[in-house]
């Protein structure tokens, strides 16, 4: 792990690197195409840049101050790539609402794809397949899941999907698998 260490270090580096160059890089366009853009359009604009800049001095303060290891973020990209290999997930959106914890829209998203499964707009394999992964993922973000969907989820939940579940109870805390969720929305 130690001669692997010091080239993902260096990568790291590297990436924070571009990511400041590039937030830095973002608000200086911004400031020159001002006269461009309507007033809201350039404050939500800026809103976002400050608020990414926000984000990434977070994260800078985290792996400076010990919270964050190298190590740590190489366990949740090694639990990522299982699950990517397990195909537990196959739908980028419910990985991305399951990474941001959005239990809210993961309910608004399966009612969405109920309504279109009864309108014929969508098979009832599809409908199947993204509805376990929508409720598994409100199961795993500690959602309370009611007896219908629980027995729904115990009678078609598939194999892969119960080995990602060995996988993150195995890995740790429903944090970790959140973070790798996270990672893998990334890499994709």
């Amino acid at each position: 792990m130690s001669s692997r260490g010091l080239s993902e270090t260096n990568k790291l580096k590297h990436n924070l690197e571009e990511q400041l160059d590039r937030l830095v890089a973002q608000l200086a366009d911004l400031e020159e195409c001002r006269n461009e853009l309507d007033e809201d359009e350039y404050e939500e604009t800026k809103g976002e840049t400050v608020e990414q800049l926000r984000e990434f001095n977070a994260t800078l303060s985290k792996i400076m101050s010990g919270n964050m290891t190298l190590v740590d973020e190489l366990g949740n990209m090694q639990l990522a790539i299982q699950a990517a290999i397990s195909n537990a997930f196959k739908t980028p959106e419910v990985i991305r609402m399951f990474a941001k914890k959005q239990p809210g829209q993961l309910r608004q998203k399966l009612s969405e794809l109920e309504r279109d499964a009864k309108i014929g707009k969508l098979s009832q394999d599809v409908l199947n397949q993204q509805k376990i992964e929508i409720l598994f993922a409100l199961k795993k973000l500690g959602d309370e899941l009611n007896p219908s969907e629980t027995h729904f989820l115990q009678l078609h939940s598939t194999a892969t999907m119960k080995e990602f579940e060995q996988i993150s109870s195995d890995s740790g805390t429903s944090e970790k698998v959140l973070e790798a969720a996270a990672s893998q929305l990334k890499a994709m």
